[in-house]
């Protein structure tokens, strides 16, 4: 089959980013529906970034610079955060029309060409994160920005240029895309570099892989020149801390359980039944390149909450592309072209819930009704085009424990496992609360608290808690060196002025790790107000303290 018609392929492409951009954009803003708690931790770099600062030299963060540079880009030049966020999923897709436009025509035919571009598109401009739960949400977009790069670098690796060539495009192209893997995500760089460099021998594209080498070292070279040798050691300081993290060990299922659950398992076994009848059909080269792949598919789906096996589509892709002839079968009599062919078509229908949800995002998107939300940042009036539901931002609601002396539930208690999580603080113990919903609102009575009483005035803060955004919320000051998700140690805690310990946290359990954190350091801290939210302790530095 030949490959698609350079014409109506650039024009399908360009269309595919119109349609969907023009969705995305519409709207004059970005309206969140969940994940707030994922969005302020995303607008805490943004706006770090936006100042002035880098990932992991100014703030720690495992997420790479590339995740966020190109919505600093707009926020730079004047635009709000909501239409920022939006405008900078629309620029990547520009950008990265040339490589797919060239992955298409270079190795693909028109069948897989056209799904192939499809698919890319509708993860970089998507407003969820998959799986098929509908509400609209910028919660890990750095994961499907890297699922879209990772298609076009893997498509150029692992298939053979078929009526046009030209190594060094391939090279710079798969270059410069797996030095997007590593500064944004490096997951995705250290799963799939195995079976681009394999793919890449086997396919006799010696000179491909010697410009690509050059390319992602070019890059390298380019943040070292404006970041300094010293971004990539803190770098990897933040990627070993989370490593060695108890925080979050894994945001979701277990690796076996991605593998092997009742929801993946269809999807594993369609996976290794393509990497046989690949080799089956003569295609050694793509069969091994699938089975070096199919590793990094797993693990990648493991480490992104939600488990998506976003790789679904490409294989999809790849099992469209070699053209056995007619008559070949396997040794149990099926054809192969059509049992390539169902298993293709296997392949796309796991992958349909989360790739529908993904493409008719925008759409809902721009559907929704805008008076049932309300600006996220309200004391931030330029940044009014970002917007959560009204009732989501303030309906406050926590998970209590009802076993507390006096409940008549006691002797249930230690069945209950709570120990491992309940925790005191200076001989006095905290609640059992852990807040599930009304984060803004959570964030702005205790930031209004604080100032009220005197504690604003440009103070820095460090709660004992997953996030550490209140500064978004009034007049306080980030932590420098601080974390915007919390994953181990005390980051920050060097500048802070004050503690603040929340009685009802977003994780219990961080509380308690950081407490105990404060308490081994031997840190001085002396209450100095008790609130309903939250408890407020003073930092004592060389016998005293910013209470004096």
């Amino acid at each position: 089959m030949s490959r698609p018609n350079p014409a109506i392929y650039i024009g399908f492409l360009v269309a595919v980013i119109v349609v969907l951009g023009a969705a995305l954009l519409a709207k004059g803003g970005f309206y969140v529906a969940k994940h707030e708690g994922d969005t302020l931790h995303l607008l805490q770099i943004l706006f770090r970034m936006a100042s002035g600062e880098w990932p992991h030299l100014d703030f720690m963060t495992p997420i790479g610079l590339m995740a966020f540079a190109p919505i600093v880009l707009f926020l730079n030049l004047g635009i709000g955060v909501g239409m920022s966020i939006l405008l900078a999923q629309v620029l990547l897709a520009f950008i990265l029309l040339p490589a797919v436009f060239w992955a298409g025509m270079s190795r693909l035919p028109r069948r897989a060409a056209y799904p192939f571009g499809l698919s890319v598109f509708v993860l970089v401009l998507a407003l969820v994160h998959g799986e098929a739960e509908q509400s609209v949400s910028i919660s890990m977009h750095y994961n499907r920005w890297a699922w879209a790069v990772s298609y076009v670098v893997i498509v150029l690796a692992v298939l053979p240029a078929r009526e046009i060539r030209n190594d060094m495009l391939d090279g710079i192209v798969i270059g410069l895309g797996m030095a997007f893997l590593a500064l944004c995500k490096v997951t995705y760089f250290a799963a799939f570099a195995p079976a681009v460099i394999v793919g890449l021998l086997l396919g006799g594209n010696l000179r491909g892989l010697r410009t690509a080498l050059l390319a992602g070292l070019g890059a390298a070279i380019v943040v070292s020149v404006f970041a300094t040798l010293d971004y990539w050691f803190a770098y990897f300081n933040d990627l070993n801390e989370v490593f060695a993290s108890s925080t979050r060990p894994q945001p979701g299922f277990s690796l076996r359980s991605v593998i092997t659950a009742p929801a993946y398992l269809g999807a594993s076994l369609t996976l290794i039944a393509a990497v046989i009848l690949l080799r089956q059909a003569g295609e050694m080269a793509l069969g091994l390149a699938l089975l070096l792949l199919a590793p990094g598919f797993f693990y990648v789906t493991y480490q992104n909450f939600g488990n998506d096996p976003q790789w679904l589509m490409l294989l999809a892709v790849l099992l469209l592309v070699p053209e056995p002839r007619a008559e070949l079968r396997n040794t149990l009599g099926w054809p192969l072209p059509q049992a390539m062919a169902l298993c293709a078509a296997a392949a796309i229908a796991f992958a349909a819930p989360s790739f529908l949800n993904l493409a008719y995002s925008p759409f809902r998107h721009l559907a929704l009704d805008a008076s049932d939300y309300s600006p996220m940042l309200a004391r931030t009036p330029g940044h009014h085009d970002l917007y959560n539901r009204t009732i989501r931002m303030n309906r406050v609601d926590g998970v209590v424990a009802l076993d507390v002396p006096g409940s008549g539930l006691e002797d249930r208690a230690g069945l209950a496992k709570r120990d491992k999580d309940r925790v005191e603080f200076q001989g006095k113990a905290l609640p059992f609360c852990e807040l599930q919903m009304g984060l803004v609102a959570w964030f702005e009575a205790i930031v209004a608290d604080l100032e009220a009483n005197g504690y604003g005035s440009g103070s820095r803060i460090f709660v004992a808690d997953l996030f550490m955004g209140h500064w978004m919320f009034g007049d306080l000051q980030r932590l420098k060196h601080g974390a915007p998700w919390y994953y181990g140690g005390l980051p920050g805690i060097e500048s802070a002025d004050y503690l603040l310990v929340p009685l009802c946290p977003t994780s219990v359990g961080v509380r308690k790790q950081i407490l105990e954190a404060v308490e081994k350091s031997g840190i001085a801290v002396r209450e100095l107000r008790r609130a309903p939210l939250y408890v407020l302790y003073d930092i004592v530095r060389d016998g005293e303290g910013q209470g004096g």
